[in-house]
């Protein structure tokens, strides 16, 4: 039994314990969880998604070795132990190929399965629910579900070759609407009904066996549906438990599985709590990570205005509305209206497509530009209290340095706070 079937082990005996699932590639954010996770003594579940992380390398430009090879590097350097690391691949199936036919699309969706598993990915959500180019929209359960079973397949084979043992853990189904956040009004948004989990769970279960994958049924630790979270590019569907009674009640049949909440992000503290006591055992946070940390480099870089001539700044917001005019393929099919609107919505949008533009060069320079006129003096603790109050509170006790850098990570931080109150 590994670490995270273990804690779903302790959730299954009742305890209301679960996990926070880290999806996001930016090195701030995996330094901040890995600091965090140190300090808590906790287990780490960091994913790749099917988008940031392929055999061709996604739009990070990283294949799966790539992810795993740089988690390990950052875990050396931060003395963090890897025990305590679980890497996962989330909406692993044709996502990528949609555009192709579905035998191609699924030629493709193996490779990916192949070169997660080999790189040492131990958790696997495999989702089949989109469709390719030539298949009906939307599928039906038994088409999802042996697709998925066919991928489950190639990640057993490749397991044991490389490994010696078979020992991947797998979550299946999908939430609605689609990964990344809503494009729509919120106002319709559904619970999913438990005849439609327990169909899910079925399919799955019966073309699992008709792979010849009896047995590994019991490490399917997880199922996916909508628990009635989500957010938009400015409104959040926040938790309502008694709309979840009866959803919760379905996988308490299930010894070894739990529901996995995609989209949780911005959620009250109170709602990650009521979360982990209805069995949404693994909560999965990404662009609010993403949306703390610009927070944090705008609220630095306000503080920079203060202190120095115009000349001398950094100008960090300037260059990122730069970079996403200059090419707008990551946002301008997300963001509607006027052109204030649309200028809104790339700075402060909670899907914060602005998470994409990081890696810019100009983008870079712009930002060691400000942590080195920041960290040339101190910083004033008004404007630490104007612009970072959290921090400021935490700097005032003693608790963390006043240090440009330092602070941003905290902020990131916060965020995890909130999910690890509700985990542990």
């Amino acid at each position: 039994m590994n670490a995270l079937t273990a804690l779903i082990a302790r959730h299954k005996q009742g305890e209301h314990v679960g996990i926070t699932s880290v999806c996001s590639a930016h090195p701030w954010v995996l330094e901040a969880a890995m600091r965090f996770a140190r300090k808590e003594k906790t287990l780490l579940l960091i994913e790749a998604t099917s988008n940031q992380v392929d055999q061709d390398g996604g739009y990070t430009g990283m294949t799966p070795q790539d992810f795993h090879d740089r988690l390990l590097a950052l875990a050396a350097e931060m003395d963090f132990d890897p025990a305590q690391l679980v890497l996962g691949g989330d909406h692993l199936g044709p996502n990528r190929w949609q555009h192709l036919t579905a035998d191609e699309a699924m030629r493709r969706a193996d490779v990916l399965i192949e070169r997660y598993v080999a790189a040492g990915f131990q958790k696997i959500h495999l989702d089949c629910s989109m469709s390719c180019a030539d298949d009906p929209t939307p599928l039906p359960d038994e088409t999802v579900a042996a697709r998925a079973a066919r991928l489950a397949a190639v990640g057993e084979r490749c397991s044991q070759a490389c490994f010696g043992q078979r020992q991947t853990v797998y979550v299946i189904g999908t939430e609605v609407p689609v990964p990344g956040g809503a494009h729509e009004a919120l106002d319709t948004l559904a619970v999913t009904r438990e005849s439609a989990a327990e169909k899910t769970l079925l399919a799955h279960r019966q073309a699992f066996e008709e792979q010849g994958l009896d047995d590994i049924w019991p490490r399917v630790i997880g199922l996916v549906v909508q628990p009635g979270v989500e957010f938009s590019h400015d409104d959040i569907a926040d938790f309502q438990p008694e709309k979840a009674q009866m959803l919760s009640r379905t996988i308490e049949r299930y010894p070894h599985m739990v529901f996995e909440a995609h989209s949780t992000d911005y959620q009250h503290p109170q709602a990650y709590r009521a979360l982990v006591h209805g069995h949404f055992a693994i909560l999965k946070v990404g662009p609010a990570l993403t949306f703390a940390l610009r927070e944090a480099l705008y609220a630095l870089e306000n503080i920079e205005r203060e202190l120095l001539p115009a000349l001398s700044c950094s100008n960090l917001r300037g260059c990122l509305e730069q970079a996403m005019l200059s090419d707008a393929a990551a946002w301008q099919k997300y963001y509607h209206g006027s052109e204030t609107q649309q200028h809104f919505a790339r700075h402060f949008s909670y899907s914060d497509r602005l998470r994409y533009y990081w890696p810019d060069k100009q983008v870079q320079a712009a930002v060691d530009c400000l942590l080195a006129n920041l960290d040339a003096q101190p910083l004033p603790l008004p404007l630490l209290s104007q612009y970072l109050p959290d921090q400021y509170r935490r700097v005032r006790a003693g608790q963390l340095a006043a240090d440009a850098r330092a602070l941003a990570l905290d902020h990131i931080t916060d965020v995890l706070r909130d999910y690890a109150a509700a985990c542990h």
